[in-house]
């Protein structure tokens, strides 16, 4: 058998055949090549578009042959317009491998980056960027990430190896593991990749490629990718598609780095750059839930140009789309990359306060603000804010990443959340990173609190879409999961035990603080009037002599 060109789809390549629509090359791909056809940035790439993940997953024996052959033919024409080889030892060209379902179904699926890079590209990278860093951290990434997504391993040997080898450099982090130490601890994590996976580091790229764009399609049948699309009915026969990209680098140095946002608040849905960015880092950094991605600030004043660029691309990418845009983004000394853009998870209140002010805006007519906030119960839509002058025994604070008052029994896994929601209890889950495999317990829980993590970290996201309050980066909180316990403020609490977030200031509290209940009072006018104008509009149509309506 052999893929047609309707299967396959092109973003900037030289003469790229036309883009499908979003049910055949993936909501991703498609929102890319339209960001690329407005004249943002976007790396070259191709698509192996849904019906091909079908095929697979089906007769995945006789798929592989036509998969090797059309990967042969497609990295031919990326090679030829990024000038680089893929697996070449001079001026080698590494590639993303992304999922991209016809719906957007965030961090439910699995990415693999930097593939490519093996022991003969490896100084063909040095050698064309001038920094050995970033070469060794792309390479142990991917001997971890590879490990982890491709054969399932643990990711516990590796994260203890990464933990001891920044406790023996006596440094607070892995962007500040110099080339020599990222090279030991790489050669650390090729051998606790033939530990895991009973077989050594493959050093072929093209099968890497390959196993890579395997382990993409199975992860549409993954437990989280599953229960996510019974949260959302969403079928699944759907599939998703693949997108093979060129990489640029987040990890390139000072200059560069990774990062998040939303053209608007997602939590209370103010007309603000809501953004998440990491200096000398990768996207998995960010959105994986496993770091705190605090340096937007710092990004401001480091690289204004490319702020400026960002505020300039929220504009572009609203008036492209018409909603609130999530877009992740990465920059490589100091030039701005788009990756993807799709529109925002937000919050029911967010969601209202958006689709009024866009209709002001003259961005959207009423009928299609009616449209969004269809499903959403207006009358019931309220914000908890904590009431003023209350006095609490606080416990600590962390970041906001959502709105509102929240708590119940401590759960420190999502099982548990489930159960004390199937026993009736209301729970809290606490956890130490922000992670897409929580998502059943997200949705049984009240809220949510976590160690690490960022504001636009994919669980977060899944949080507010679900319009439970979100709390993350609390870096006072420890979790003992072996005594099932958390200590915090001076305090040791047992799993059960009562514990409440204010999601709006970032607070965390022993017991239930008082609060005072805020209605959007202007927005449900606004949305009044719009109804009562198309009832009136409607009425007059039916009312009207035959031929004139």
């Amino acid at each position: 058998m052999k893929y047609t060109d309707k299967q396959v789809f092109e973003i900037g390549l030289p003469g790229a055949r036309d883009s499908g629509d979003a049910a055949d090359m993936g909501f991703k791909a498609f929102n890319l090549a339209r960001m690329a056809r407005i004249g943002l940035k976007v790396p070259e790439a191709f698509v192996l578009g849904t019906a091909i993940c079908r095929d697979f997953l089906k007769h995945p024996a006789r798929s592989h042959t036509a998969l090797h052959d059309l990967l042969v033919e497609m990295l031919r024409r990326l090679e030829a317009a990024s000038r680089r080889s893929f697996g070449g030892p001079r001026k080698p060209l590494l590639v993303s491998v992304r999922s991209g379902a016809p719906v957007s179904m965030p961090g439910m699926m699995d990415t693999l980056l930097n593939i490519g890079l093996c022991d003969a590209t490896l100084h063909g990278l040095i050698r064309l960027t001038g920094n050995p860093r970033l070469a060794w951290d792309s390479y142990r990434r991917l001997v971890q990430q590879f490990a982890e997504v491709v054969h399932g391993a643990d990711t516990a040997p590796f994260r203890a190896a990464l933990d001891a080898a920044i406790r023996e450099a006596g440094v607070d982090n892995a962007r500040e593991l110099d080339f020599r130490q990222l090279a030991q601890l790489t050669r650390e994590f090729l051998a606790l990749y033939h530990e895991a996976a009973g077989q050594p580091f493959p050093q072929d790229p093209l099968k890497q490629a390959e196993s890579a764009i395997a382990a993409v399609f199975a992860s549409w049948n993954s437990e989280r990718a599953v229960a996510y699309r019974r949260l959302n009915d969403l079928p699944d026969s759907l599939g998703t598609a693949v997108t093979v990209q060129r990489m640029v680098f987040g990890n390139a140095g000072g200059t560069s780095g990774s990062g998040v946002a939303f053209t608007r608040d997602p939590a209370g849905g103010d007309n603000r750059l809501y953004a998440d960015f990491l200096f000398n880092s990768q996207g998995e950094d960010v959105v994986s839930g496993r770091f705190t991605a605090n340096d937007a600030a710092r990004l401001q004043t480091v690289l204004p140009d490319v702020w400026a660029r960002l505020e300039a691309v929220r504009g572009l990418l609203e008036a492209e789309f018409h909603d609130a845009q999530e877009f992740e983004f990465t920059v490589q000394d100091g030039e701005l990359f788009l990756l993807q853009t799709r529109s925002g998870k937000r919050t029911p209140w967010a969601a209202l306060r958006i689709a009024v002010d866009q209709v002001r805006e003259g961005l959207i007519a009423p009928g299609e603000a009616l449209a969004r906030l269809d499903g959403i119960d207006l009358d019931k839509l309220e914000r908890k804010r904590l009431a003023p002058g209350e006095e609490q025994a606080l416990l600590g604070h962390a970041l906001p990443a959502g709105i509102g008052l929240a708590g119940g029994a401590i759960a420190l896994d999502a099982a548990t959340a489930q159960r004390f929601a199937a026993e009736g209890r209301r729970a809290l889950l606490v956890r130490e990173d922000t992670l897409t495999a929580d998502i059943a317990g997200l949705a049984a829980c009240e809220g949510l609190l976590t160690v690490r993590g960022s504001r636009t970290a994919h669980a977060a996201v899944v949080a507010r879409q679900l319009g439970k309050p979100c709390l993350v980066g609390c870096g006072q909180l420890a979790i003992d999961t072996t005594a099932r316990t958390i200590a915090l403020g001076g305090q040791t609490l047992h799993e059960g035990d009562p514990l409440w977030i204010d999601a709006e200031a970032g607070l965390v509290f022993a017991r239930e603080p008082a609060t005072s209940i805020e209605k959007p009072v202007a927005e449900l006018a606004a949305v009044a009037a719009w109804r009562g104008t198309r009832t009136r509009d409607v009425d007059a149509l039916a009312e009207a002599p035959l031929g004139q309506a």
